[in-house]
């Protein structure tokens, strides 16, 4: 074999191996993101919404075109479909990188890490669940601190001037019990610092048991509205625009939740929301660059701006200003205000003097 033949050779592996591996020019490509069900689309104000805007933002820093960045969806919403929807994207559509974002996918990753190990999967809001709930290389698990952002959501409501507060759920799933509860404490929290008596704040709090919309949930939010609720903080997926619907016609308040949900209401106040795009970008960011570190879970919170409040244009507060935020935001980011992020709501309750939480 001559020298100029090697050379070729491996310069032809060597193309090979950076194709693999993903690249600004690598036409080859291709990330997708999963929806978790048929009901699931893509501008749906939350899950889907911020991951794919993180998405979009690496497609513009990498020159990626439309047919490398997709969106796909399950026929029928079941663990089985789940997992053959994503053999589909990797055998038949070449996927590198996979998006799946909420709990609806923590059987589905634990068995797609170990059946496509190269192929690399994000894990949003969940940890993969199976027989060891191990973490293969090819796989980040994402976190979010909800717990503080849901804090500086029932903080910034009590000094808005809201003493009647509302929290919806989708279901009692860890992260929106955690956000629940941040809302409790932030209420609390802002009581406190008003010197407010006790039973001066009350949040009505109760869970959907599910995260799609249905009229009965709309119902529901009237009947906390026409009780006396002037605000409610939702966290109920695509049943939040129920409780849109219910704030609309009662001409209350709502605070929006995941991304920045006033486009959704002009009764959406604020939104707690979480970093999905930025968190979406950084990790295939990470890929693209070759420093992709999987096997682990990454918690997003507010020491590294993974978690907030919307601010600026988009907010509808009148009272609470941008220097109170910031100031709080500092203190819970430094930990010289310290979030509970504990799922026991007797644990919650016992750190309450003034606040009064009536479950539904």
């Amino acid at each position: 074999m001559s020298k100029m033949y090697k050379l070729l050779a491996l310069l032809v592996v060597t193309l090979f191996a950076f194709s693999a591996c993903g690249g600004d020019d690598d036409y080859e490509f291709r990330v997708a993101l999963l929806a978790h069900s048929p009901d699931s689309i893509l501008d749906d104000g939350s899950f889907n919404t911020g991951a794919w805007l993180g998405i979009q933002r690496i497609a513009r820093t990498h020159n990626l075109s439309d047919t490398q960045v997709q969106f796909f969806q399950p026929r029928i919403a079941s663990d089985d479909e789940r997992i053959n929807m994503i053999r589909d994207i990797v055998e038949d559509w070449g996927a590198n990188v996979i998006v799946m974002p909420g709990h609806h996918f923590q059987y589905a990753a634990y068995i797609a890490q170990g059946m496509f190990p190269d192929t690399h999967f994000i894990l949003l809001d969940a940890a993969p669940v199976g027989s060891t709930g191990a973490i293969a290389p090819n796989l980040i698990a994402v976190r979010y601190a909800e717990h503080e952002s849901g804090f500086l959501a029932g903080y910034a409501a009590v000094m808005e001037g809201y003493r009647n507060l509302g929290f919806t759920g989708g279901m009692a799933i860890p992260p929106v019990i955690r956000f629940g509860h941040g809302f409790i404490q932030g209420a609390e929290h802002a009581a406190n610092s008003l010197g407010l008596a006790p039973g001066d704040v009350q949040i009505a709090y109760l869970y959907f048991g599910q995260f799609s919309g249905d009229p009965a949930f709309t119902v529901m939010a009237a009947s906390l509205f026409a009780s006396g609720t002037e605000v409610i903080f939702t966290a109920a997926g695509g049943a939040n625009h129920s409780v849109f619907a219910a704030a609309e016609d009662a001409r209350a308040s709502t605070i929006g939740v995941d991304s920045d949900q006033s486009g959704d209401s002009n009764t959406v106040i604020t939104s707690a929301v979480k970093g999905l795009e930025a968190s979406v970008y950084a990790l295939i960011n990470d890929y693209l660059n070759n420093s992709w570190r999987g096997g682990r879970e990454i918690i997003f919170d507010a020491a590294i701006d993974g978690v907030g409040l919307v601010m600026g244009v988009n907010n509808r507060m009148r009272n609470f200003t941008q220097a109170q935020y910031d100031s709080l935001f500092a203190q819970v980011a430094s930990g010289a205000v310290s979030v509970n992020g504990s799922l026991d709501m007797n644990e919650i309750r016992s750190g309450l003097n003034l606040v009064v939480v009536n479950e539904m």
